[in-house]
Formats: structure tokens, C-alpha cells, sequence
């Protein structure tokens, strides 16, 4: 299915866009792309490793306002002013390159933009004038900086006349993301196109595809951010997790008899195996130790060299660790795979009352502290919320990669306002906010994925 195309909506955000690019511009926008945030309901971390995830769309959102020129270079401002002004050439060898603090707000666009000028057969024929305004907070586990890689592509397949459908966009966006060193799995990009307005979306991948997940009525969702957060491009935290979870793979595969350099993915290999994800666990309780290994145990198990290890299965940043917990993060893949699993189960047979979303708040719960305990991406902020969060909530859980950013809560409606004031008054007053709190603590409903705006 394309993305949709839509008349622009005019409110006080559209209308702040379209005069500060005239302002830079001296000319109006020729078409504006929104492209939302997520939260991720259930199934963290298990998306690299070819499990299914429950994720919804947000409201807040990347909003572009984009011209062409003749110009083949490419002008990119952001609203807010703490991020400075880019511009470069356009290029089908258009060049990323990463500082050692990390990646700048601008590389993310030019990943988007980047997986789309590789598809371009007759070349880059004109550039490109860009003004960005975001409403998805920074480092918060809810996307933003796949939501702005999306964006980019969108704006470029849109501007180059390149007719992709929204799961073609979805791959090219999850691909390109890689440029930044982020070795993510593809939820993130394949909500952003393929949500719709409300209901939350079981997507599974290779082939990607997504099933509509409604949500019991009675369920409200409210979104806490820790004030802490941690740009997962910008340390080897994330990836480290993506090479345990291949490495975890790898092992059980040679024990199994399979060419472990074959195997990337636990999914796959349980699709190899043709096993139950609880013959998985048990197998994986048998064939992996609980304590760390080092790279020389690894390449031990492998039988292999560490210069080929490095080759097949560890990343960049990932080739100098020191300890691998292969045991922990596999066992939290399948749990948490379970979880997903029940949690869509639950949403597509609802059961009379309040018992369904019973189960859906002890499966996040659950899923907290899988989080927590075995793949240890969780924050002290993040379960400060998770324990206040006790008697109000039907369950709670860090949204996102972890290491800070949110928690995403099950309420009953009439809960909803006690447990928003009770975090205002003892997590965020004492932390020194006083101010738009609907910032950093708000409720949320499915929303809609990326569409183009038309101007007329």
C-alpha cells in the first residue's frame, strides 16, 4: 500500500513551519511530510533477533516542510534552535561520517536520505530545502531518530518522484539507519508507515507484515519520562546486545550441528530447528553457561579465530568487550517473544471486564523485569517510576532501548489522573520540574503512520 497523501491540516504548528521556511527560503513549502513517533507496547529488544513486537504510533511526530531547487545540494534547518543548520552537496555517493561523541541531528536525515538516492537510477536531478519541527522527545525511547531517518526517505522518494510502497519504505528506512552504527531490527520504521489510527500493530519480520491489534476498551496508556536518557548511536550498549543475542545464536547452533556462520539470528534459528520457543528456553538453559564468556571462550566454543569473530559476528564498536552474557539475553529473547505472543492472543479474544487487561499489565510487568534483571538495559530512574507506579497502574515497563528514556503504563481510566498528579508531586517536582509537565508525563492513543501533506 503507498503512503497516503493528504491536504495539509492548518493549526498553529503548520502555519509556524510554512512561514519560517518562507522566512529562509523566500518561497513556500511544495509538500510537508509527518512521520510518527512510537511506543512499544510489548517485545523490547527482540525485533534484531526476528521476533514479532506490539507497538502504536504516537501523536508526536517529525514534520517536514520541503521544496526542490535546482540547486543539487541539500538545505536542512531545524526549528529549534539548539540544532545548527546543514548543508551539503547531493550525491549518490553522499558520505556519513560519524565524531566520536556521536551522531549530529543531521547525519539521521541524511541516513533517510541516503537509502533513497541508492534506489534513484538516473541520478540526483535536483536538491532539496528542508525545515524540520519534532515533537517526539530526544533520547526518549520513543523513536524519534528513526522517526526523522523516516522522514528523510519519505521527503526524498516523494521529492524524486520514486514510487515505493509503505513496507518498501519501511526496509529501505530500516537498512539506511545503519549508516549511524545502530544495528536495530526494524520495528521502529516499520511502525512509523504502517500504523493506523486506532490500533496498535503486531509486526512481525522476514517478511515483514503486521496484524491490527485492538486494544480492550478500558485501556488508557500514559507515558513517563525518567529525565534520564541515553543516545543508543552514541555507545556500544545497544549493539553489545545485538552481538549477544548473534553470539548466543551462533553457539547453539554449532552444538546443534548447523554452520554457526550461517546463523545471525536466534529467530532463525529456531526456525531451522523447527522448535517451540519452550523447547528454546530449555535449550538454551543446556547449551549456554550462566556466567559471562570472554571473546577467547567464544572463539573456544566456535572454533574459530578472533579475527574472523570479528569479521562474522561482532560490529565495530562491539570488537574490544571483554564479556559477553550470551545465557541471560537469549533467555529474555524467548521469554519476552512468549509474552508478545500472549499479550496479541489476549487483544484478539478480550475476555468480559476488567480481566484481559489484568493479563496484558502483568505481561508488561513481566516484561520490566526480564528487562531489568536479564538483559540489564534498564535505569534506576526509570525503576524508581516502575515502583511508584505500584497501586496505580496494571502494570509498567521501560519503552525503547533503555538505559533511561520512558515507561509506558496500563491504567484504568479512572486512575489515569491520580497516577499523572502522584508522578507529578514525588517524581518530578523533587527533580526540579515545575512546568509542562504534559511534557514529560501524558496519555496516549494510537495514531496514524507517515502521509505526505499537499499544499492545495
Amino acid at each position: 500500500m503507498p503512503v497516503e497523501i493528504l491536504p495539509l491540516p492548518r493549526n498553529s504548528r503548520s502555519e509556524k513551519l510554512q512561514k519560517t521556511f518562507y522566512e529562509l527560503y523566500n518561497k513556500s513549502p511544495e509538500f510537508y511530510i509527518r512521520v510518527p513517533g512510537r511506543v512499544n507496547l510489548i517485545g523490547e529488544h527482540i525485533d534484531y533477533s526476528s521476533y514479532g513486537v506490539c507497538p502504536m504510533a504516537l501523536e508526536q511526530d517529525i514534520f517536514l516542510a520541503v521544496s526542490c531547487h535546482n540547486d543539487f545540494t541539500l538545505l536542512l534547518h531545524n526549528i529549534d534552535p539548539k540544532y545548527h543548520s546543514f548543508e551539503c552537496p547531493l550525491s549518490a555517493d553522499l558520505r556519513i561520517t560519524l565524531m566520536e561523541s556521536g551522531p549530529q541531528w543531521h547525519q539521521y536525515f541524511l541516513c533517510g536520505l541516503k537509502g533513497i538516492l541508492n534506489l534513484l537510477e538516473c541520478g540526483v536531478n535536483k536538491g532539496l530545502q528542508v525545515v524540520v519541527s519534532g515533537s517526539v522527545p530526544q533520547n526518549a525511547g520513543l523513536s524519534s531518530s528513526s522517526a526523522l531517518v523516516s522522514a528523510a526517505a519519505l521527503a526524498a522518494a516523494h521529492a524524486f518522484e520514486l514510487s515505493l510502497l509503505k513496507e518498501e519504505l519501511a526496509d529501505v528506512c530500516a537498512k539506511s539507519e545503519r549508516y549511524i552504527g545502530t544495528q536495530g531490527g526494524g520495528m521502529d520504521q516499520a511502525i512509523a508507515f504502517l500504523a493506523q489510527e486506532g490500533s496498535a500493530k503486531f509486526i512481525e519480520f522476514e517478511p515483514l507484515r503486521s496484524t491490527e491489534v485492538r486494544l480492550p476498551s478500558g485501556a488508557v496508556f500514559i507515558i513517563a519520562h525518567s529525565l534520564s536518557s541515553l543516545n543508543k548511536a552514541a555507545t556500544d550498549h545497544y549493539n553489545c546486545r545485538v552481538v549477544e543475542c548473534r553470539l548466543a545464536a551462533q553457539i547453539i547452533a554449532m552444538k546443534k550441528g548447523l554452520d554457526w556462520t550461517q546463523i545471525k539470528r536466534l529467530g532463525e534459528l529456531q526456525k531451522i530447528l523447527s522448535l517451540t520457543l519452550d523447547d528454546m528456553i530449555q535449550i538454551t538453559k543446556e547449551s549456554l553457561k550462566e556466567t559471562p564468556y570472554s571473546k577467547g571462550d567464544i572463539v573456544r566454543e566456535l572454533n574459530t579465530t578472533s579475527s574472523l569473530l570479528d569479521t562474522m559476528s561482532l560490529t565495530p564498536n562491539t570488537r574490544d568487550l571483554r564479556s559477553f552474557k550470551l545465557y541471560q539475553r537469549a533467555l529474555h529473547v524467548f521469554y519476552e517473544a512468549k509474552r508478545v505472543k500472549k499479550f496479541h492472543e489476549t487483544c484478539q479474544t478480550p475476555s468480559e471486564g476488567k480481566d484481559s487487561l489484568v493479563i496484558l499489565g502483568r505481561l508488561m510487568s513481566d516484561s520490566h523485569h526480564s528487562l531489568k534483571e536479564l538483559y540489564e538495559c534498564s535505569h534506576p530512574q526509570i525503576d524508581k517510576i516502575v515502583d511508584m507506579a505500584r497501586g496505580f497502574t496494571l502494570g509498567t515497563r521501560l519503552t525503547g532501548a533503555g538505559w533511561g528514556g520512558c515507561t509506558v503504563s496500563l491504567v484504568m481510566p479512572e486512575m489515569a489522573p491520580k497516577f499523572i498528579q502522584y508522578l507529578i508531586d514525588n517524581f518530578y517536582k523533587p527533580l526540579g520540574v515545575t512546568d509542562n509537565f504534559d511534557s514529560v508525563i501524558f496519555t496516549t492513543a494510537p495514531k496514524g503512520g507517515a502521509c505526505v501533506y499537499t499544499c492545495d
